[in-house]
């Protein structure tokens, strides 16, 4: 594990030095300044993006109102189309519920800032709209997959008034959104029956696990991809240097520690999160960070100095 852990933060770190925040993002487009981080869990590993706060204002505050409220929690990632967007914010699912989808209740809409400067390009996190209606975002959001900036023939930056990008997901989490773009996807358009109304907006349904048989009445919550729950991430100059390389880690590493975000603890001079999903444990002593993972082995493994892991995590923004 340790190994593996290794080469990959090797390869993520080489891409950081080299400036590549946004795969696929122009060189010459300089990103603008990163603020608040909200984290958004899911099956897959947690989402972390990276917000605008200065540079889109009104957008960021109308997405942290849902945030705070939790509007999000339950939600479902309810569109993904390859190498276009994957989309959320629109509606929740609860498989005991009848119908079992219902919409996230809206606050008013947030006027467009949309700006050039903020291009739609792979890994920035925007505002869905009416058509026609530059006007109209509330809570739906897209991430997109691929650059659908000026010169793409989407060119989401002059469609309808343009599309505001108001942050963008952190370099770790890409894989994270990647392995969720990546799942089939059904055309649930049909199920208003057992779904609600809200299902004709299900062209694109993406599937965590397949349906057997392909049939309205399977599309359950094993079935979907939903956020566990969204909030916000403390802000670095409150955080502590191990707790910054933790939710580094965390977005970086889903697969050997999860579920993301558990308390941070204290014992034998350790600072450390333990992560029931793996059983793992991971956390720092005397500035180096360090981890054990019993199914591995039953000895506390080094992963590296506390203050190398923490200028990573600052590189990705954390």
């Amino acid at each position: 594990m340790k190994q593996v852990m290794a080469k990959r933060m090797a390869l993520k770190v080489a891409a950081l030095v080299a400036g590549v925040m946004l795969a696929g993002a122009s060189a010459a487009q300089t990103a603008p300044t990163v603020g608040t981080i909200v984290r958004v869990a899911t099956d897959k590993g947690p989402i972390d993006i990276q917000l605008y706060d200065t540079d889109a204002p009104a957008t960021v505050a109308n997405f942290l109102s849902y945030v705070r409220k939790g509007a999000y929690t339950g939600g479902l990632l309810h569109r993904s189309v390859k190498n276009f967007v994957i989309q959320g914010g629109g509606f929740s699912f609860n498989e005991d519920s009848n119908p079992r989808m219902a919409s996230i209740p809206t606050d008013a809409p947030v006027n467009n800032e949309f700006n050039a400067a903020r291009s739609n390009v792979r890994g920035t996190i925007a505002m869905a709209k009416l058509d026609n209606a530059p006007n109209s975002a509330t809570s739906q959001w897209f991430v997109n997959l691929a650059n659908n900036g000026a010169g793409a023939s989407t060119n989401l930056d002059s469609n309808n008034g343009g599309y505001t990008v108001f942050g963008r997901i952190s370099t770790p989490s890409m894989a994270t959104v990647d392995a969720l773009a990546a799942l089939p996807t059904v055309d649930a358009r049909a199920c208003t029956t057992t779904l609600g109304p809200q299902a004709t907006a299900l062209a694109t349904l993406p599937l965590a696990q397949p349906l057997v048989p392909v049939t309205c009445a399977n599309i359950k919550a094993v079935n979907v991809v939903q956020m566990r729950w969204a909030k916000e991430l403390p802000a670095k100059a409150t955080s502590t240097d191990t707790d910054r390389v933790l939710n580094y880690l965390e977005a970086m590493y889903p697969q050997h520690i999860a579920p993301a975000s558990p308390t941070t603890q204290t014992a034998q001079g350790y600072t450390y999160r333990y992560y029931a999903g793996t059983n793992a444990h991971v956390g720092s002593k005397d500035g180096v960070v360090y981890y054990l993972v019993p199914a591995v082995s039953a000895e506390i493994q080094t992963l590296g100095p506390l203050a190398e892991l923490l200028q990573q995590a600052a590189a990705a923004g954390y």
